[in-house]
Order: structure tokens, then sequence, then C-alpha cells
């Protein structure tokens, strides 16, 4: 874990009231990726939400929108509740992607979008038209096809969300899984018919268009998913440690994660 002192105003969304703890054993190192330390996920959730409003607001004061990619997850949801309560967003001006998607029915509960829709993005203003839901139900060949033009026109984002599964996934991107070869390098988003968890069949941005962010913000909570931290420490190519170290990257951890 990186150990040069934290100060808030050097690093945006944290108020002075939600300084991270900083490590003071068996620190984490992980590829120089910028690591932020805090109690508990809700701690993290709430940093979380405060990041997410803070570069938005920059976002909207430099270019005039603020696109962001959002992750699925226990603990995002718990960061979308916030934003849910945030007063003073300019929510017109946010335009939101989501990283991946299960290929389960448009109203199905155990999709990203839905869950999201539930805990914030349907109880604020953001224009329908400005809420790019991933069209999994299509299926996942389909529906990365749809896709790929939305995200295309918005890179480079402003923001992308993203969680570790205790695997070391993130995104739909599993361990050991095909990723789209050289000659598909202009690919933006990746069908998934083999994924470890269900539902098999999933659509998931690519690690070409996750990267293509002015900043990534990495959330990892639990005990369950210190196992895959210390396989990342270890030098192991997880899909959530390639991501991160190609990207402008902060990782926000609690102590269970840490260990």
């Amino acid at each position: 874990m990186k150990q040069t002192d934290f100060h808030p105003d050097a690093s945006p969304g944290l108020s002075p009231g939600l300084v991270p703890d900083r490590p003071a054993d068996r620190p984490l190192d992980l590829s120089g990726v910028d690591c932020l330390l805090f109690e508990d996920a809700a701690a993290v959730a709430e940093a979380a939400a405060e990041w997410i409003l803070e570069q938005a607001r920059r976002a909207i004061a430099a270019r005039g929108a603020f696109r962001i990619v959002l992750a699925g997850g226990t603990t995002p949801l718990m960061a979308y509740r916030r934003l849910a309560q945030a007063q003073s967003a300019d929510w017109s001006a946010w335009h939101v992607y989501h990283g991946d998607e299960r290929c389960l029915p448009a109203d199905d509960a155990e999709r990203n979008s839905r869950a999201a829709d539930q805990a914030w993005l349907g109880r604020v203003s953001i224009p329908p038209r400005q809420i790019h839901v991933i069209p999994a139900e299509l299926g996942p060949e389909a529906a990365a096809l749809d896709y790929q033009q939305p995200v295309a026109a918005a890179l480079p984002f402003d923001l992308v969300l993203l969680g570790m599964g205790e695997d070391g996934h993130t995104a739909s991107l599993f361990p050991d899984r095909p990723l789209p070869s050289a000659e598909q390098e202009d690919t933006l988003v990746m069908p998934v018919q083999d994924a470890p968890k269900p539902p098999p069949e999933r659509v998931s941005l690519t690690p070409r268009a996750l990267c293509a962010s002015r900043e990534i913000l990495l959330l990892i909570t639990g005990a369950a998913k210190h196992a895959a931290l210390v396989r990342w420490q270890a030098g192991e190519s997880l899909p959530a440690a390639c991501i991160a170290r190609a990207g402008n990257t902060t990782v926000l951890l609690d102590r269970a994660a840490a260990g």
C-alpha cells in the first residue's frame, strides 16, 4: 500500500471527516496502485459516494457533462443509496453506463441495472435518455454488439467504478477466461458465455473500455476478498489487478479485506 501522507484536498471526494486510516503494519503493496484504508464497508461506500460527487462537479465544470460507469455488488449499492440523498448534484449533466450485466429479463431483480435503479437512479432526476442500460435480455452476442456504439461515443469516461470478486474478477472479466484478441482491439463490449458464477451468460465492457477513463475507483471490502488481495500482491494477473495497474486507479478498501 502506498505510504505517502494523505491530504483531503489532494484526493477528490473525501471530506476531512472521512480521512482514511493509515495501516499500522503489514502494508499492502498493490504494484504502485494508490490505496486508501477505511474501517468498514460502510465507510468505503460513504467515501466512494463523496468521491463520485466531487469528480462529477469537476467534470461538469470543465466539460459540461459527467460520464460514469457503474459496478454491481453490495458495496457499490451502498454508495448508490448515499448518492440518492445528494442535495446539490446537477443530475441533468450525468451520463450513466454499466460495466457489465447479467443476461436476465430486463425487470429481473438480479440485474445490475435494476439494482442501481432501485437504489439510486430511479430516485433522482437524471434524464432517462442519459442512463444507458445494457440490453442483456437480448443475449450476450446481440447485447454486446448493441452496446458498443454508446460506449464508443462516450469515451473517455470520467470515472469507472469497479468492485472485485473473491476470485479477483472485476465487471464480468473472470480469471482464465478469454479476452478479445489483438485482431479485436477495437472491441469495447464483449459477450461472456461461460462465467464461473451464475448466470453464465453476461455482457461486459472490455479492459480497453474500462481503462479508457480519466479515473478508476476500485472498491474492495470484506474478509472474503483478502485471499484475492494476497494473490494480487504475489503478482498474479487477476483481472482486477490488471485493470487497476493499467488505469489511473485508486483503491478504497476496508480492514476486513486488508487482513
